[in-house]
């Protein structure tokens, strides 16, 4: 199985100091071993780039492109940085407000490719659900 990581479980998995950092990193241990490979996206890329400079979790842009880099090469399944072509008209029908677009979006980028979303929001159907 191949898994594609929303911007939440990248978060997590790379920084101590997030609230669900062990839940994550257990999850993360449990899967890697039988993982054909992570995978990441322009969107999950740059989402976790923002994130951790705006909450104080990396010093700046550098920082935060460093600490991606060495969470993916510490992997012992490979990250794979898959491409994005899908447009707005592709969003699927669960998607009704704004909150809702990029985890739609994500959710029909990974059936597309044949991965699996992993994410910690509840309410993603057919998306699996670190717990």
């Amino acid at each position: 199985m191949k898994y594609l990581f929303d911007v939440n479980v990248l978060l997590a998995l790379a920084h101590q100091a997030h609230a669900e950092h062990q839940k994550v990193s257990l999850w993360f241990r449990s899967i890697a071993p039988g993982a054909k490979a992570f995978q990441t996206c322009s969107i999950t890329e740059l989402g976790f780039v923002r994130v951790s400079v705006q909450a104080g979790l990396e010093a700046d842009i550098s920082a935060a492109q460093q600490t991606l880099a060495g969470l993916k090469a510490s992997s012992t399944a490979p990250f794979e940085l898959i491409a994005d072509a899908i447009g707005v008209e592709k969003l699927p029908k669960y998607v009704r407000t704004h909150a809702q677009l990029t985890d739609g979006h994500l959710l029909e980028l990974a059936n597309g490719v044949g991965s699996r979303l992993v994410t910690l929001d509840k309410g993603i159907p057919g998306a699996l659900l670190v717990s």
